[in-house]
């Protein structure tokens, strides 16, 4: 956020003067500060500069009184970052951020279901996933009612899909049957709204048929009326903000740069290479035939200069 600017900036320079630039290979923020051959000192990889960073933060940074932290009461005391986080903690208290990923499947609407060898029906909506199988003989077997119910976490804004945690509270996500059929999501206002317009116009209308019906309507601009105008509205905001969150392996793979060498075909070996040749040596200033050439060149002059004294 742009109100985030300055302080960013502000840490950035406290990093960089009271670490960075006393380290090997610091280059400075401008060419004047760059220094002579900074190159040559270079040798730390980003991980271990990183393991510094964080531990000159942990012992140093926080540890070191800060202008901007101060108490109103006891404006002359010099706080630290640690010393303010304690100081907050002994006023306020310690405020615990939830860990679980999860926590916003448990907001949503509680349906109580059985599961059938389909899977489950919510408001005329069959919902199915893989992770109904072993559940799916509990609809004919002898064990009571309410213990066959099982709990379902529907999002009334998003209708085509539902969520379930097993006995082992892991949370998978089951799709309504006629969900492969949009790429949106569709609230249960809309989605009822959208049967009582395929009644009036079909005696047995089914709901890919009104979800058909709702969406010629609205491309054709005829959602005139309030009510279809705060379902469309709805509609376009909704983003589908409960998925579940991907595994590890998955966010990697996902990566542009990892994706993009995991689609890259299979090279083939390469064949052998054959061995170098062996070069014969250059001649130099010593060998013996650079130095018969020289010895030539001196028997030359030393001749020229008899001829010239014997003409004196």
């Amino acid at each position: 956020m742009t109100c985030d600017k300055g302080p960013v900036e502000r840490f950035f320079r406290t990093l960089r003067e009271d670490l960075l630039q006393r380290l090997p290979g610091y280059k400075g923020p401008n060419l004047h500060s760059r220094g002579l051959n900074p190159e040559k000192d270079a040798f730390f990889f980003h991980h271990e500069l990183e393991a510094i960073i964080r531990e000159w933060i942990a012992v140093d940074y926080h540890r070191t009184p800060h202008e901007g932290l101060l108490d109103p009461h006891l404006p002359k005391v010099e706080l630290s970052p640690a010393r303010m986080f304690e100081h907050g903690l002994a006023r306020a208290g310690y405020i615990e951020v939830p860990r679980d990923p999860h926590l916003a499947f448990e907001f949503l609407d509680v349906t109580m279901r059985t599961v059938q060898p389909y899977g489950v029906e919510i408001n005329g909506r069959r919902y199915n996933g893989p992770c109904l199988d072993g559940l799916r003989d509990m609809a004919g077997s002898d064990i009571d009612l309410d213990k066959r119910r099982l709990e379902f976490f529907a999002d009334p804004d998003d209708a085509t899909r539902i969520h379930f945690r097993d006995h082992e509270r892991v949370w998978h996500t089951l799709e309504w049957e006629h969900a492969p059929s949009l790429d949106m999501p569709l609230s249960e206002e809309a989605l009822q709204f959208a049967r009582r317009l395929a009644a009036k116009e079909y005696t047995y209308p089914d709901d890919r048929l009104a979800i058909a019906l709702l969406l010629k309507r609205w491309n054709l601009g005829l959602g005139t009326s309030l009510v279809e105008r705060r379902m469309a509205l709805r509609l376009s905001r909704e983003q589908a903000a409960l998925e579940l969150p991907e595994t590890q392996a998955e966010a990697v793979s996902s990566l542009p740069s990892v994706a993009r060498v995991l689609s890259l075909p299979e090279q083939p070996a390469p064949p052998a290479i054959e061995a170098a040749r062996v070069q014969e040596p250059e001649s130099g200033d010593d060998d013996a035939d650079g130095l018969e050439e020289l010895e030539e060149e001196l028997d030359f002059y030393a001749t020229a200069l008899k001829d010239i004294d014997d003409d004196e």
